[in-house]
């Protein structure tokens, strides 16, 4: 048996539970025993049953006298258990669990947690928690400190807990990746004892030491994989060099064409592309910034630099209406160069000839013939999977990559999470471009809100309202749905003005007919579910107001505002929400004086966790079971250590293969 056997070949214990295991991602041995506790449980000592006090939360033990079941109506039972030790008798009571008479006997030893009841001069404890014990087995159910995890249907934690103790303590092969050099050096427990010290430690200073060992292994790993990524990158893949300076001039003249100038980051950008394209090795660049910042124009002045170097761009979007303002971007700027730009969707029929090819997921399931392809520029990267990705770079030889996402990546995540890609932060935005006025709206305010947004829509304003669901939840009642709010808004409160519907259930078509008829302002409002964060440029829109607002992270709610202020004129966002709590108020009001989405995204790190932020199945970089994306000086250590490892992972066989398991499921289709 070793680490990587499958949980199915446990024996039947495990097979019974294989689907609820793999539910909760353990599929082989090791994801149980690295299955980490959510928190821990403290339990008072044992003390004698003659030395309890009524009312007190009390650990005793002693021999079962007699079990039985009570009945106390049709769906009610008790079950009761009197049990004594070297003092006194107690009765132990549990309510509805009726398998109990079944698994605890008479004679059997049992320890009990519970609350202790006196009355009638007898004591009794409810029973909290239980566990038989023997003379070989010392309490794990019921000790001073007690692993608690996250339960599904069919798993309970006190299930979990006993198959981990019991793999723990069997002929496991333990063999530690870490080389015994770095273990010294950092003072890292072997992993046999970390691991039983996570689970089942003596004491709160053991949990410290193993969660620092497994942080330490976790990190470790993820930087290793960035690195061997990069390091192969580098090393296996050839492109084309890209001459600059033969087009400098023509780059120039391209620059002062555009109605704007270009701020000091987009000119950083440009320079570390161009500096990128010059070299003999691909390209793997992220170009990152807040919505409006100007990432586009960048990728524009890099495709014109691929064209005047005789290759083709490809320009892959997430959605239909980000790919045909890209397209009219490009045509406008393009066209009178004699550049030829070509839009690709799923309701393209023919592919015509191209230099640069603008496209949804088209690009590579439509037979578009990309010729000699020299740049790919991937929008909003995280929509799509790493396969769709690779498909579209194997249309090539090895043509640079440039990813772009406007989703805002926490600073302290951007080493850890992108360690195998350059990166460039557009942190500034352009001349021109106002602060978004951001207010938290009471409900004693709503009415006054609507009446306020009415006279800006008099004076010629248009509107975005946000809703969550498009249709109404039977769990969530309280949050407005696009389709039931429109019809109320339409009916009862803006009765005067014309109202339009977007969600992401409409065809691609009917998108763009309905963004098209608010562009051209047949709509004063548009009510829309979050399908309006991404890519959508309306310049009368200045006013969004988003309903159900604590239900969106702080970064997606600072994007989907970045829908408004596209214009001259004076833009707001209105942020409405229901029953807040005191931590959900805080969140939110830190949108009314920060207005940089890094920011916005690192509060929301700290207050609600990564996944909260990407989405667990758009990011798949940050799922640390034992490390802190906020422990900057362990992760700074780490990279100090990888950084030397990464040159000697050949003659460390077990740490090598880990990170090659690791890669291998890194880049399998997300």
């Amino acid at each position: 048996m070793t680490l990587d056997t499958p949980v199915g070949n446990l024996g039947f214990v495990f097979k019974a539970k294989k689907k609820p295991l793999a539910k909760i991602g353990i599929i082989t041995l090791k994801d149980l025993l690295y299955y980490p506790p959510t928190r821990y449980e403290q339990y008072p000592n044992k003390k004698p049953i003659a030395d309890t006090i009524a009312d007190e939360d009390a650990v005793v033990e002693g021999k079962v006298a007699k079990i039985q079941n009570q009945y106390a109506g049709r769906k009610f039972t008790l079950q009761k258990a009197t049990i004594w030790d070297a003092t006194v008798e107690i009765e132990c009571v549990w309510f509805n669990q009726a398998y109990l008479t079944r698994v605890i006997h008479e004679g059997d030893t049992i320890r009990i947690a519970g609350k202790i009841k006196y009355a009638g001069g007898k004591k009794s404890i409810s029973v909290k928690e239980y566990e038989i014990i023997s003379e070989n087995k010392k309490p794990i159910h019921i000790a001073s400190i007690v692993p608690v995890y996250s339960e599904t249907r069919g798993l309970s934690s006190k299930w979990i807990r006993n198959r981990i103790f019991e793999r723990l303590t069997s002929d496991i092969e333990f063999d530690d990746i870490i080389p015994a050099e770095f273990l010294e050096t950092r003072k890292l427990l072997p992993i046999r004892e970390a691991l039983h010290s996570i689970h089942f430690p003596a004491s709160l200073d053991e949990i410290d030491k193993a969660r620092f060992r497994l942080s330490y292994e976790e990190i470790l790993i993820k930087h290793l994989i960035s690195l061997k990524i990069k390091e192969e990158w580098n090393k296996n893949l050839t492109s084309h060099k890209f001459r600059v300076k033969p087009f400098e001039k023509d780059i120039d003249k391209l620059i002062a064409s555009l109605p704007f100038k270009l701020t000091g980051a987009q000119t950083k950008a440009v320079d570390s592309i161009f500096q990128d394209l010059e070299k003999d090795k691909p390209m793997n660049r992220l170009l990152e910034g807040d919505v409006g910042s100007g990432k586009t124009i960048v990728a524009v002045i890099t495709a014109y630099l691929t064209f005047l170097n005789g290759f083709q761009t490809g320009i892959m979007a997430p959605t239909g209406i980000l790919a045909e303002q890209h397209y009219k971007t490009l045509t406008k700027l393009f066209t009178p160069l004699g550049i030829k730009v070509e839009l690709f969707t799923s309701n393209t029929k023919k592919a015509g000839e191209f230099d640069i090819a603008v496209g949804t997921h088209a690009l590579i399931h439509k037979k578009v013939n990309f010729h000699k392809l020299g740049l790919v520029v991937i929008d909003e990267q995280q929509k799509f999977g790493v396969e769709q990705r690779a498909i579209l770079r194997e249309k090539g030889e090895s043509p640079h990559v440039l990813t772009m996402t406007a989703t805002p990546i926490p600073r302290t995540i951007l080493l850890t999470a992108y360690g195998d890609l350059e990166v460039s932060l557009l942190d500034e935005m352009p001349m021109g471009r106002k602060i978004i006025k951001t207010w938290l709206v009471p409900n004693e305010k709503r009415e006054s809100g609507y009446e306020w947004i009415k006279d800006k829509i008099s004076k010629g304003d248009q509107v975005f309202i946000v809703c969550p669901f498009i249709e109404p939840s039977e769990t969530i009642t309280t949050i407005k749905a696009a389709k039931v709010e429109f019809e109320r808004l339409k009916n009862d409160v803006f009765s005067n003005q014309k109202l339009g519907l977007l969600h992401g259930k409409l065809k691609s078509d009917e998108k763009n007919k309905v963004l098209e008829d608010f562009k051209n302002k047949k709509f004063d409002i548009l009510v829309t579910t979050p399908v309006v964060e991404v890519g959508i440029d309306i310049p009368n829109a200045t006013i969004m107001l988003i309903e159900g607002a604590q239900r969106f992270g702080l970064a997606q709610l600072h994007q989907m505002r970045g829908r408004v202020g596209r214009g001259e004129k004076e833009s707001y966002c209105l942020l409405f929400s229901d029953n807040l709590n005191p931590l959900a108020e805080k969140r939110l009001k830190s949108l009314e004086k920060i207005f940089s989405g890094p920011d916005l995204a690192e509060i929301d790190l700290q207050l609600r966790g990564p996944g909260n932020i990407y989405g667990t199945a758009q990011h798949g970089r940050l799922e640390f079971k034992f490390a802190s994306i906020f422990d900057k000086s362990l992760i700074s250590l780490v990279r100090t250590d990888a950084e030397k490892l990464i040159k000697e992972l050949p003659k460390h066989k077990l740490l090598r293969a880990e990170v090659k398991s690791s890669i291998i499921q890194k880049v399998s289709p997300d």
